[in-house]
């Protein structure tokens, strides 16, 4: 498999996820299905978190394509401007999703302007996603003489949407036009890490065992700032990304990396939504936590480890990789 059968193969989950994810947020907003409200909130959670190995393996399809008859490099830059636009609002989908579900289980729950922003985010990336799906079909199957180098015709949509597209190029060669801004972007990633070990490790650390005497809820209150930093690090990430999209497609630490924080979602997902996120919230000063909890948090920090050493030996893993 090459990173075209990669690329090909991902790149449904986010149109077809958010559209689903989208048509049963709205259903939930007719009635008080929270149930239904809930599921739609994690689809548009998960999705997002799938978007970005999508979008990364984009990269090394446009490599694995690029040269071969009938493509149309024009065609090809289209598709990666809407898929850096759509990008975004999936990932602001998937963050203000998560924000809501946190919200629910705090009194007073999420507010109707909480909802009303979710269902903006969640419309305006469904069709962003669908103008990408649509843009990224017309590589292989262009108009007739678009692939001869004719103009792109843009339809309505297209042409609203387009205008508001970043020339990836131009947008790769912003994120690397000065070292300071380069370096504030690392320290900037530094600091969001630093917030998501230094809430999760403490959290993990007390669910294994270690210093019971502190109380659980008071640490759990701390998750929001975790939560900041994973978004300080995926749009600090993405924007490292953008700027030297071949040197990190080319790293296999980094495909290591990216592999972690996907099974670190699914790390999350097993604890908060199996039961045993409220056996462990029960938990009194001195008391032990199950052996299913210890589980879990043991894997998250070995893969939070392992998500730290991979991104610290991305640079000498350069070109391990080909296309």
């Amino acid at each position: 498999m090459n990173f075209d059968h990669l690329h090909l193969l991902l790149n449904h989950v986010p149109i077809i996820g958010f559209f689903v994810g989208a048509g049963l947020f709205v259903a939930s907003l007719t009635g008080t299905n929270e149930d239904l409200r809930r599921s739609s909130l994690i689809i548009f959670a998960v999705v997002a978190l799938l978007t970005i190995p999508t979008f990364v393996s984009g990269v090394g399809a446009d490599r694995t394509i690029a040269g071969e008859a009938g493509i149309s490099e024009a065609l090809v830059r289209r598709h990666e401007g809407a898929a850096m636009l759509g990008l975004w609002f999936v990932v602001a989908t998937g963050a203000a999703a998560l924000m809501v579900l946190w919200r629910s289980q705090r009194p007073g729950g999420a507010s109707r302007a909480n909802l009303a922003a979710v269902l903006v985010l969640a419309i305006v990336a469904a069709v962003l996603m669908g103008r990408t799906g649509n843009t990224g079909g017309d590589i292989r199957h262009p108009e007739p003489g678009t692939a001869a180098g004719a103009p792109i015709s843009e339809g309505i949509v297209g042409s609203l949407i387009h205008p508001f597209e970043p020339t990836p190029d131009g947008f790769t060669n912003l994120m690397v036009a000065n070292k300071w801004w380069w370096a504030a972007m690392m320290v900037m990633h530094f600091v969001g890490l630093s917030l998501i070990i230094g809430v999760v490790g403490v959290i993990n650390l007390r669910i294994m065992g270690f210093a019971k005497e502190l109380p659980w809820a008071p640490l759990h209150r701390l998750l929001p700032l975790a939560m900041a930093g994973l978004g300080i690090n995926i749009v600090t990430g993405m924007l490292a990304f953008i700027g030297m999209p071949t040197y990190y497609t080319a790293d296999i630490a980094f495909w290591f990396k990216l592999a972690a924080l996907l099974l670190l979602g699914l790390n999350a997902a097993v604890f908060y939504l199996t039961g045993i996120f409220h056996r462990v919230e029960r938990l009194a000063p001195g008391q032990d936590a199950a052996l299913s909890a210890k589980i879990v948090a043991a894997s998250s920090l070995v893969l939070w480890f392992t998500v730290m050493i991979a991104g610290r030996y991305i640079q000498h893993f350069e070109d391990s990789l080909r296309f």
